[in-house]
């Protein structure tokens, strides 16, 4: 049975990338960990940081029975293998195609998706609409892959959701600053980010998207 001293979750409230370990957490029944909240707004790193992740220095940090796991999409794997049983959801397929799949497109969405986020959320004048159509372009790829799937992994919610609905907490902040609407451009995947809302492992961990978009302007000054 795991206990709270088990589990630690160490991450930044607005960091995508940890809300997706807490996702995953949710997912597979481990509701009770403990969550230290770190301050990427600060200058220095704190010392768990360090101490956790000497090399990166760098949320989120999964710290089991004391043993550290980081990077984010590591994180998920290793809550997959690690909580398993009768009733326990497995985030990957068993296909090994349907594996690559989710693979694939998480290394998009990691790789691509928010290079071309950060792009457009410090892009000004004739260049944002440049950004802004790119941005756009690649979240319609995403929408392809998605189709007419309810999730996807078909019918079940697993790896490759988990790693991409935190990014809809900015969807507002895209709009705002992009001048469009998401739901117009991307309706299969505005009714996707609604099917995931619904789900408890996803409305308990993402952040109100007025918040979210706040902090990103503070990070990435914008007017």
């Amino acid at each position: 049975m795991t206990t709270e001293s088990d589990v630690v979750v160490v991450n930044f409230w607005g960091n995508g990338f940890g809300m997706r370990v807490r996702i995953a957490l949710e997912e597979k029944g481990v509701t009770k960990y403990e969550y230290k909240e770190i301050d990427l707004t600060a200058i220095q790193r704190s010392q768990l940081v360090l101490e956790m992740n000497p090399v990166r220095r760098s949320v989120p940090i999964l710290i089991h029975q004391g043993r550290p796991v980081c990077e984010s999409v590591n994180i998920l794997e290793y809550i997959d293998e690690m909580w398993k049983g009768d009733g326990v959801p497995n985030l990957l397929p068993h296909d090994p195609s349907k594996r690559a799949f989710s693979r694939f497109w998480v290394h998009f969405i990691d790789n691509k998706l928010f290079s071309s986020q950060t792009k457009f959320l410090k892009s000004k004048g004739e260049a944002k609409e440049e950004c802004n159509k790119e941005l756009i372009a690649e979240f319609k790829q995403l929408e392809e892959a998605l189709g007419d799937k309810l999730y996807f992994g078909g019918d079940n919610f697993g790896f490759l959701d988990i790693a991409f609905i935190p990014f809809s907490s900015m969807f507002y902040g895209y709009e705002t600053h992009g001048n469009f609407k998401f739901e117009e451009e991307c309706p299969k995947l505005s009714a996707w980010v609604k099917r995931c809302a619904t789900r408890e492992s996803v409305s308990s961990v993402l952040p109100d998207p007025l918040e979210m978009y706040e902090v990103h302007k503070r990070f990435y000054r914008i007017e």
